[in-house]
């Protein structure tokens, strides 16, 4: 063959025949027996027995807790999530009293570790709102001439081409740093939204919309005027988005994109590099994808249980579901159950309430009442069949897809506004790494392949 006339289709082809014949050696080889991890005291997934993260590091932005040690003895309490030491559930009961959006006042929070007061919320909110622009032609040349459905590899493409702009790109000091992060936080939305309106129009033949963020709103109220065609929206529309955007703003340092953002950091990598690291992380299903689950979960048992209100119908297809007899048959009952949370997430907790809300306004009680039978039959289910020593509760995954879905947001930009919400985490942990490690992190493996003799390519 003329490997200098071979063509892209060919390649493919080529890689397919190639890959096919060489995977079941590849996977042999490649097998590390599981007793080994035991016999090395290797904790897998940076998790011991119990489930408990291995320590790697301090933080003072966020603090999850699940359970306290009480005469000795650890006792499971309802879950607490706090930013910077004020619990979530204090946060957010302070800005509906005052009925605010609250997305900038917390990311303020958790960028300068102390809550603002009117004129310094002010300034910052100013400070997003210049940020909200892209450089010259950057949605014609680079968002709209490359539609992807993945729209978090969209994002990813964008902040790494963003880099090119940017004359200061590789300095790490942190008023640099603080800018950048200013910068990808208005910018994140504006990212993604364009990305699906991109792919929305050149692979699904819509029409096309590009609407200018408008500087005197919100964050959730911009997201929705972009992303709308008429760009209108309800005010609980826009504060149910702003709640979900708090809520997945930050969720301690050991979640898989944070603990990325801090790798990568400690090698002095560049803001931009770092983010998209980060946003490779989120888009994982066991990640910032699980949402996505449950609502492929929701319609399945919608199209297999002929009456949602018969609750002995639910328990029996749910039951088949836990049992790897339906579904995607991997056993799981999606958004029921939690790494660290066990008596109850606090932020799904919130959710529910708004996710009633939207429900209400939008006549759907009824997919309403059959998330809360979901939830609370799946997890009696899951506390009968399985031994969970920890206990296990909804968690916030349940409820965000069915709050986005009443936000009428298309299911390609579910983890996107995941992405949108943790940047401001990310960019906290990223300076919290700069100012007190200097070490690059460098974990060990240990190797278990042994020695094996050279043998001449004649001889093999």
């Amino acid at each position: 063959m003329d490997l200098t006339k071979i063509t892209f289709e060919d390649a493919v082809q080529k890689n397919l025949a190639y890959s096919a014949r060489q995977l079941d050696a590849c996977q042999e080889l490649f097998e590390i027996e599981p007793d080994l991890y035991f016999q090395n005291n290797v904790q897998r997934g940076l998790r011991d027995v119990n489930g408990n993260g291995v320590l790697v590091g301090l933080t003072n932005i966020s603090t999850v807790t699940s359970k306290r040690i009480i005469d000795g003895r650890t006792v499971h309490i309802d879950g607490e999530l706090s930013y910077r030491g004020y619990r979530i559930n204090d946060l957010m009961a302070g800005l509906a009293n005052r009925s605010q959006f609250g997305f900038e006042e917390i990311a303020y929070l958790l960028l300068f570790a102390e809550l603002p007061d009117e004129s310094q919320l002010q300034e910052f909110k100013d400070i997003i709102a210049v940020n909200r622009t892209l450089p010259t032609n950057f949605v014609r040349d680079i968002i709209l001439k490359a539609p992807n459905r993945d729209i978090m590899n969209s994002m990813t493409r964008s902040v790494l081409t963003l880099a090119s702009y940017d004359p200061k790109m590789s300095d790490i000091s942190l008023e640099n740093v603080l800018i950048q992060s200013i910068k990808m936080i208005a910018q994140f939305p504006m990212l993604a939204v364009y990305a699906y309106h991109a792919y929305n129009h050149y692979e699904q033949n819509d029409s096309l919309y590009i609407h200018r963020p408008d500087p005197s709103l919100s964050m959730a109220e911009n997201i929705l005027r972009m992303l709308r065609p008429d760009s209108s929206y309800t005010e609980l529309e826009a504060r149910a988005l702003d709640a979900a955007l708090i809520l997945h703003m930050e969720h301690g340092g050991g979640n898989n994109s944070t603990f990325t953002t801090r790798v990568v950091t400690s090698s002095g990598a560049d803001t931009y590099s770092v983010l998209a690291s980060a946003l490779s992380s989120l888009k994982g299903p066991k990640h910032g994808g699980a949402n996505i689950k449950v609502m492929e979960m929701m319609a399945d048992i919608r199209a297999h249980v002929s009456d949602p209100e018969d609750l002995d119908e639910l328990d029996a297809y749910l039951n088949r579901i836990l049992h790897k007899e339906a579904f995607d048959r991997t056993g799981l009952i999606y958004g029921c159950g939690h790494a660290i949370y066990s008596l109850s997430d606090p932020r799904a907790v919130i959710l529910e309430q708004f996710a009633g809300k939207l429900a209400q306004e939008k006549g759907l009680e009824k997919e309403y009442e059959l998330y809360q039978n979901v939830a609370a039959r799946g997890l009696d289910l899951i506390r009968k069949q399985r031994r969970i020593y920890k206990g296990v509760c909804v968690n916030v995954d349940f409820y965000s897809g069915f709050v986005y879905s009443m936000l009428n947001i298309p299911v390609e930009l579910y983890t996107p506004i995941f992405a949108m919400a943790r940047v401001v985490g990310w960019c906290a942990h990223r300076m919290e790494q700069l100012i007190n490690e200097d070490k690059i992190m460098r974990p060990a493996y240990r190797s278990v392949s042994g020695e094996r003799p050279y043998i001449p390519i004649e001889k093999r």
